[in-house]
């Protein structure tokens, strides 16, 4: 008889174990494992649990198109994500992104409407879709470097994606970053329309 003294001991319990005990049948704990983020919606007397909202027909985000790509009511920047627990949201990171100011206006790039879109993949990188107030912008380095210094900590990895269309123009300021520049003195009444 071989000696099985250095072998590792197999597990006591299975992952897949565990999640049918969970929910109380090794079917569920079958679709929990293939599919974890369907893990909110079982319940253990096998309905699909109910996770909708009734909120009078107003909801913060609204779908566009795609079940995982929303368009965010407050900045209409397409927000895309994969959900899954512990990971920053694109939601998490437009948030973040109010840290990142543009170094000649000195308003974030959020409400200067540079952002155009935020997406975290699969892997929970974030691709962020975003412009210059001018393509000959010599700030691009600088806005990158901020932008890494702010995501540190929130996603392990991130691309900036920079796109000239559409072309950023002073309609696309946010109400917000509008009354910032007017603090300091913009007056956007007597400024050139192209």
């Amino acid at each position: 008889m071989a000696n099985d003294d250095n072998l590792v001991p197999e597990p006591a319990s299975t992952i897949l174990d565990s999640a049918s005990r969970a929910l109380g049948s090794e079917e569920k704990g079958q679709q929990a494992v293939a599919n974890p983020q369907t893990v909110g919606d079982l319940t253990r007397d096998g309905s699909v649990a109910d996770t909708s909202v009734d909120d009078g027909g107003k909801s913060a985000d609204q779908t566009d198109g795609d079940d995982n790509t929303v368009k965010d009511d407050e900045t209409g920047i397409p927000l895309t994500a994969v959900d899954d627990i512990g990971r920053a949201t694109a939601a998490d990171v437009r948030e973040a992104l109010h840290q990142v100011i543009d170094p000649e206006l000195g308003i974030d790039v959020v409400d200067l409407g540079l952002v155009y879109g935020i997406e975290i993949d699969e892997k929970g990188r974030a691709i962020i879709t975003m412009t210059l107030t001018t393509p000959a912008c010599p700030l691009t380095d600088l806005i990158e470097d901020e932008c890494a210094s702010t995501l540190a900590g929130l996603v392990e990895e991130f691309r900036i994606d920079w796109t000239w269309k559409p072309r950023w123009s002073l309609d696309m300021i946010r109400p917000e970053g509008r009354e910032q520049l007017e603090a300091i003195g913009f007056n956007f009444d007597n400024m050139p329309k192209y």
